[in-house]
């Protein structure tokens, strides 16, 4: 049984006073409110509990996103813009589960508050074991997952917010696959150094990368903490070379631009490498610019060899809005990853902490 209440602001009320909080393991980057809220944007988040007994209660506020909530790896209730939620699921089958809640959709502002999983009655609190494997994928719209459900490619605004599932783009197909917990730093429209056309020219994912919520430039990173992947993970040079440069941009021609581009590029590899000197990198580029990414590759591997593999991808289908990734091929592209991760042998010995 499910008892919801979607309350359209305040603060949600006590619905049982002998309610409990249960220690939550976060799968991305999260800013902790003053009253032990935490806040979200980037997408792909996700927030995962272990407990027994029959009931859980799951409080957090998303006024534009899209959520779900599974337990043991079902689906039990879908949000769709739902503002400030206080829900309780009862009636489970008695012994231990797991609760996890997922947002979906691509925040570039707002983004969303989770507040609490919470005990319910005679039910008890069960430690969660992060898993030793871990992953991240930073890129743009492809990485987010952009309208990708949509089985069309003519999508309005609003179309490609509700058509777009991060949690089944390629990313986390690849981290389900590997028992992996993931994050997905991604932001679709935006290049190493060139945005589409053009567009926000003081900005780059390099440059939203060290941000804690991407529309926050007050809240930065400060350090890895306990995020040690050992694979990372970047798509990212659609957006510099899909449109022409054009005039009043900083580059005489493509040839400035594809020069820039593999030396910020460069930069960008070597400074999270020093962050995370335990990570291997897989670059993917298109046809459109992969012998950039295979330049790349070679100049992070001349200071250390073997540390970045270049991942050539290509004959998607594009089905999804504006004619990007479908769910096939996200697929597609999950497999490739997955093949090459494989092949590099990260996780050739099974490991016992990141």
């Amino acid at each position: 049984m499910i008892a919801a209440l979607l309350l359209g602001g305040g603060t949600a009320h006590a619905q049982d006073a002998a309610s409990r909080a249960l220690p939550v393991h976060v799968g991305g980057r999260v800013i902790v409110d003053p009253d032990g809220g935490l806040t979200f944007g980037w997408p792909g988040i996700y927030f995962e509990a272990r407990f027994s007994g029959t009931a859980v209660r799951v409080r957090f506020e998303a006024p534009t996103e899209h959520m779900r909530l599974l337990i043991d790896g079902q689906e039990r209730a879908a949000f769709r813009r739902p503002g400030l939620v206080d829900l309780t699921l009862d009636g489970l089958a008695p012994g231990d589960h797991v609760v996890r809640l997922e947002k979906q959709t691509e925040s570039q502002t707002g983004g969303g508050r989770f507040i609490a999983f919470e005990a319910v009655g005679d039910t008890v609190a069960l430690t969660f074991m992060p898993r030793p494997r871990q992953i991240e994928f930073i890129g743009d719209s492809y990485t987010v997952g952009y309208g990708n459900t949509s089985g069309r490619r003519e999508c309005s605004a609003a179309e490609v917010h509700a058509f777009t599932d991060t949690q089944q783009a390629f990313g986390p197909r690849v981290a389900r696959h590997f028992d992996a917990d993931y994050r997905t730093h991604a932001y679709s429209g935006f290049g190493i150094v060139r945005n589409y056309a053009g567009t926000s020219p003081d900005l780059s994912l390099p440059t939203l990368y060290g941000r804690m919520k991407p529309d926050d430039a007050e809240r930065m990173v400060e350090g890895p903490g306990d995020w040690r992947p050992q694979v990372i993970v970047i798509n990212l040079g659609t957006n510099d070379f899909s449109t022409p440069v054009g005039a009043g941009e900083r580059w005489a021609d493509e040839a400035g631009l594809r020069a820039e581009y593999r030396q910020r590029y460069i930069g960008f590899v070597r400074d999270l490498a020093r962050e995370q000197p335990q990570a291997r990198f897989i670059l993917m580029g298109s046809d459109a610019f992969f012998g950039d990414v295979q330049a790349v590759a070679a100049a992070v591997n001349a200071d250390q060899p073997d540390r970045a593999v270049p991942l050539a991808f290509g004959g998607l289908e594009l089905g999804g809005c504006d004619w990007h990734p479908s769910i096939d091929d996200d697929a597609r592209i999950a497999e490739l990853i997955q093949a090459t991760i494989e092949t590099m042998g990260v996780w050739s010995n099974e490991l016992t902490a990141p």
